[in-house]
This record gives structure tokens, C-alpha cells and sequence, in this order.
């Protein structure tokens, strides 16, 4: 008899009473599912009945077992290819080559083929981190958490600056060694009267945007142009300001600031940039467990060793 029948009745409709009258803690259950210790324990589950499967009938067993999942695959399989379902005979000829392939591949891992194979040791590193993503993708994503990132990571989702500007260019090849002292010139008389129209050498640039992107300007005139005209001030003509092309006399009419968007224009970039963190500390989680279980040795050449003594030149004088 356990100890649970020992109790008093009362003791123990009060405990069923418990039981069934605790709230729920959906939240508190959300969060742990984001805990990368907690992908790290769903991932040891799943390969523990990994490991057990293959002691029953994968690698160093002599049961092979096909089951109906694979038996629908590989006819799909065929399917995609002659956009027809195989008949008896064909899908009996690719699970005998299913089949082959298994007893080549457990054969050639008894026999060690696998070792020190470059190849080899990738990939299954690659489906074994592929396990991890799993069980990362199987942790649910709420707004709660898209808008966390979002407020946390804002530089990287805000929009462009936008400019409207006027330039004028000053040629290199034209005006020689005096090409900064002729545009402060210009510049100077730009200053000085409102009423002189700018005029520059020619140019296949354009001579005014109107609300482009600080990204759309750099590809024209270039980024440092371009964040040289973000960090100018709105109003008076300022420069000169360097390009690829030479320099130039820029006037910012209007700038409009980046901002950082709502959810909803984001959230598939939002949403992937987030999945993508959770995988990268599951996968630091995981190894960290998995190699306490690892004693690593690296046995390093030392620059410059004094090489030893023969044993022919070894001793003192005789």
C-alpha cells in the first residue's frame, strides 16, 4: 500500500482539489518553450529515441525495417520526376535499391569508411544541427516577442533617410590644381547673394533629387557623399562635399529622418532574424552540454622549440 492511501480522505480530496483548481500559466509555459535549455532538453529527447531506433534496427543492427512513411516518399519521389505514381514493379525495384543502400552504408560504417572522411564528417554534422532547428522551430513566436526584437534591434529595420537637395559639381579635370579654391569661391558668392543661379561644369548627374533614399543617393554620387549630405544642414549651401566624380556644392532643401516601422511591414524579417537568434544559442547550448561530456586535447606546436639533443652529442667532456 503507498503512502498516498494512508492519507485521510479529506487530506486527499483536498489535494485533487488543488490539483484541479491550480490556474493555468500559459505565459510562464510560452517562456520556457523560448528557453534555449529547454530546445536543448527536447533535442537530447529526440535523440535518445534516435539512438534507441538505430539499436533496433539502424546502423550495427541486422534489422532493416522500411516503414509506410518511406515506402510513400520514395513514390513520391518518383512521382516528381515522371509526374506519374510508379507501378508494383517499379516502387519493388527502388525499395530494393532503398534496401541495397542501407546495407552498403551500415556495411561500410562497420568496416570504418566513414572515418576521417571530410565529406562525410560534414554532412552529418549538418543533419545532426538539423535537429536542432527542428526543435527551435517547434517554440512558438509571439507578437510580444516579434515587438521585443524589434524595439531591441531598431538600427537594423529603420527606414532610409530621405533627402532633397541641389548640387553643384565642380570638374577635377577641369579646373586642376584650383579646383578647391574655385568652389569656396563659388561658394562664397552663393552666400553672398540669393540671386546667383549656380552654375557648375557639366555633369550626367543629376542636378536635383527630390525625397530620394540616403541608400539610392549613395549609389549614385556614393555612401560617402551620401552621409556627408545626411550630416548636412537643412537651408543654406554648404560644401564642398567629395564624390567619385570631384566636388560638389550641395544645398539640403529637406530631409526626412529614418523610422523605425510598425510590426505588421516587418514582421517576416522580423520573425526569421529572430528564429535565426534562437537558433544560434540552442546550437551554443547544445555543444556547451555535449562537450562537458568530452575530455579535448590540443597538442600544439610551439614556435621557435629548442630542438633536443641527440643522444650521441649528450654528456659532459669525457
Amino acid at each position: 500500500m503507498s503512502s498516498a492511501d494512508l492519507q485521510p480522505a479529506e487530506q486527499r480530496d483536498a489535494a485533487h482539489a488543488d490539483v484541479h483548481t491550480a490556474p493555468a500559466r500559459p505565459s510562464l509555459f510560452g517562456q520556457w518553450l523560448r528557453e534555449p535549455l529547454v530546445h536543448f532538453l527536447v533535442l537530447g529527447a529526440l535523440l535518445f529515441v534516435a539512438f534507441e531506433w538505430w539499436g533496433q534496427g539502424g546502423a550495427g543492427s541486422n534489422r532493416i525495417v522500411i516503414t509506410p512513411g518511406q515506402v510513400d516518399a520514395i513514390a513520391a519521389g518518383f512521382a516528381r520526376v515522371w509526374q506519374r505514381p510508379p507501378t508494383e514493379q517499379e516502387l519493388k525495384g527502388l525499395l530494393d535499391e532503398h534496401v541495397r543502400e542501407e546495407v552498403a552504408t551500415r556495411e561500410s560504417m562497420a568496416m570504418g569508411l566513414d572515418r576521417d572522411d571530410t565529406v562525410i564528417r560534414r554532412r552529418l554534422r549538418q543533419k545532426f544541427e538539423f535537429l536542432v532547428d527542428d526543435a527551435v522551430d517547434m517554440a512558438p513566436v509571439s507578437d510580444d516577442d516579434l515587438r521585443q526584437w524589434l524595439n531591441s534591434h531598431s538600427d537594423d529595420y529603420k527606414t532610409d533617410p530621405r533627402l532633397t537637395f541641389q548640387q553643384v559639381f565642380m570638374d577635377p579635370a577641369r579646373h586642376g590644381d584650383a579646383l578647391e579654391r574655385d568652389a569656396k569661391a563659388l561658394l562664397a558668392r552663393l552666400h553672398a547673394s540669393s540671386d546667383i543661379v549656380p552654375s557648375g561644369d557639366a555633369t550626367l548627374l543629376p542636378a536635383a533629387m527630390t525625397g530620394t533614399s540616403q541608400t539610392d543617393v549613395g549609389r549614385l554620387f556614393g555612401v560617402e557623399f551620401a552621409a556627408a549630405l545626411a550630416a548636412t544642414p537643412a537651408g543654406p549651401w554648404s560644401g564642398p562635399v567629395e564624390s567619385g566624380y570631384g566636388l560638389h556644392l550641395v544645398r539640403v532643401s529637406a530631409r526626412v529622418e529614418g523610422a523605425l516601422p510598425p510590426l505588421d511591414q516587418v514582421r517576416p524579417q522580423v520573425e526569421r532574424d529572430l528564429r535565426s537568434d534562437r537558433r544560434r544559442k540552442a546550437m551554443q547550448a547544445l555543444y556547451d552540454g555535449l562537450l562537458e561530456r568530452y575530455r579535448v586535447t590540443i597538442a600544439r606546436r610551439l614556435p621557435n622549440a629548442a630542438t633536443e639533443p641527440s643522444a650521441g652529442s649528450a654528456g659532459g667532456a669525457p
